[in-house]
């Protein structure tokens, strides 16, 4: 009699910790999301909220740019890509091997410095300004003060995008480029003539956006396909994902999250998107 009570205490207390690990599969985990800028502020803000309702699981987020965050997944350095573009966009990307999640949508803009008393610009000025054909915001009827073209650096996905829809893939002016967008941000703020470019979430006080052939660029215009100059925002994943970075996609695909953080900080929901954008729009090369 014993012996059958000491055999059943074993089952139940073998069968204990399974049942507290299948519940808690994620607790103690630590996984890193790596890539494009533009997404960065948001995926920050989640993996923050996340971790707050879930001790003990650490989201690291860096940043480096859309080219970074894909060849980092191909590689399997890190467990999360993040991408302005499509895997298919990017050279030396096997996208079959790769997870598309879209988790929001970003609009673009030109910034410039807030001593231009400029608020519209036409598509033909604003490629003549990348392009290096107008060189003195003078030609467009502003101040006699140079041009200063800066640019994201190439492997950027914002900068992609931009001479994508913006520049209509013209080959835009050699010029100075910088990696970061806090830092175009502060040039632009602090260097009189400069324009560039960026997503909507990093646009404050600092700096002026600037509306294109009269349409100006706001959330409202994105989701309308009025305003041209947007993308998806996709984090790749090798293969399917499993444990921590499964449940993390999951909850920023989560109604709580698509519809206050996601809106909170600039970004569009998926769900809100009026229009959809397709790989061979991407790819499309204008005439």
């Amino acid at each position: 009699m014993k012996k059958r009570i000491f055999i059943l205490l074993g089952l139940v207390f073998l069968g204990l910790p399974l049942t507290a690990c299948q519940a808690n599969s994620t607790d103690g985990q630590s996984i890193t999301a790596v890539g494009s800028s533009a997404l960065q502020p948001l995926v920050e803000a989640v993996g923050e909220d996340y971790t707050e309702a879930n001790s003990g699981n650490f989201i690291n987020v860096q940043g480096g740019g859309t080219g970074t965050g894909l060849s980092q997944i191909q590689e399997g350095a890190v467990d999360i890509g993040n991408s302005d573009l499509y895997a298919e966009q990017k050279k030396g990307i096997d996208a079959k091997k790769l997870t598309d999640h879209k988790v929001a949508v970003v609009g673009i803009t030109p910034v410039i410095n807030k001593s231009l008393k400029i608020n519209n610009l036409t598509t033909k000025q604003l490629i003549g300004i990348f392009t290096g054909e107008i060189t003195n915001w003078q030609q467009i009827g502003g101040p006699n003060v140079p041009v200063v073209v800066i640019n994201r650096a190439q492997g950027s996905g914002t900068r992609v995008t931009f001479e994508r829809w913006a520049l209509e893939n013209r080959t835009v002016l050699q010029t100075q480029e910088q990696d970061s967008t806090g830092m175009v941000r502060q040039i632009v703020a602090s260097t009189p003539g400069a324009i560039s470019y960026m997503a909507f979430a990093y646009v404050d006080n600092s700096i002026k956006t600037i509306s294109i052939d009269g349409v100006q660029p706001t959330n409202k215009n994105v989701q309308s396909d009025k305003w041209k100059i947007w993308s998806y925002e996709h984090m790749y994943t090798k293969g399917e994902p499993t444990g921590l970075t499964k449940t993390f996609i999951n909850h920023m695909l989560s109604d709580d999250v698509q519809n206050n953080i996601v809106s909170k900080l600039g970004y569009i929901p998926i769900n809100q998107m009026e229009v959809t954008r397709h790989l061979n729009d991407e790819l499309q090369v204008s005439k």
